[in-house]
């Protein structure tokens, strides 16, 4: 199998840390995006302990400059090409509506919403040029609503990457929403679930994935 060429946008705890190793386990070439450039290291320093190369990357993923800069050198580690790209990174706020302040509803649509655009946007060159290239979101959780800015942004991740399924389809880019089943889905069974899933997906892209998790 060659070795696949993956970008993980909030790669360096939780879910993306969860999808970057299950890739490196099997050999792939994974650059993790995030703010925090420590929690960066240890995650390529546990990306190569498994079999893969890794690369850390600074982004706020906010800033449409700091995401320009971030995949452009990110893709000059994969040597060009993308065949993977997984937003991964989530700002969680369960304030209802009443309650919700302008910063705190900027801060949400900044990093779940404008990020994966931003992201995306800058990454169509080395996907078009990659092997059977695929988008990963990640959407909501399941369950009671989570507040009322989460659930907004989430509800736009799906319908980004709705539309994107359309408009992307000439270039061969399949796009998946990963829907956990709730806050207590370990990040295992979604880097599993996306890993089986790009794998599994034969030319049309599984369009929704929702992952329940394993007991115990």
């Amino acid at each position: 199998m060659e070795q696949l060429r993956v970008l993980v946008i909030g790669g360096s705890r939780g879910v993306g840390r969860a999808i970057a190793l299950r890739f490196a386990r099997e050999g792939a070439r994974v650059a993790v995006a995030a703010r925090n450039s420590g929690q960066l290291d240890q995650v390529v320093k546990e990306i190569e302990a498994a079999g893969g190369a890794g690369r850390a990357q600074q982004m706020n993923v906010g800033d449409h400059g700091s995401v320009e800069a971030a995949v452009w050198r990110a893709v000059e580690f994969t040597g060009g090409a993308l065949d993977v790209l997984v937003n991964a990174a989530n700002a969680f706020d369960p304030k209802p509506f009443g309650k919700l302040d302008l910063a705190t509803w900027k801060r949400l649509v900044e990093v779940n919403l404008d990020g994966p655009y931003y992201v995306i946007s800058e990454s169509l060159e080395p996907l078009s040029a990659g092997n059977r290239p695929h988008v990963f979101n990640i959407g909501s959780t399941g369950g009671k609503p989570l507040g009322a800015a989460f659930v907004a942004t989430k509800s736009g991740v799906k319908g980004l990457s709705d539309a994107l399924r359309e408009d992307l389809r000439a270039d061969r880019i399949r796009v998946t929403t990963i829907h956990p089943k709730d806050a207590q889905t370990k990040p295992e069974d979604i880097a599993e679930a996306i890993w089986k899933t790009y794998h599994a997906a034969d030319g049309e892209a599984v369009e929704n994935v929702d992952v329940a998790g394993s007991p115990g």
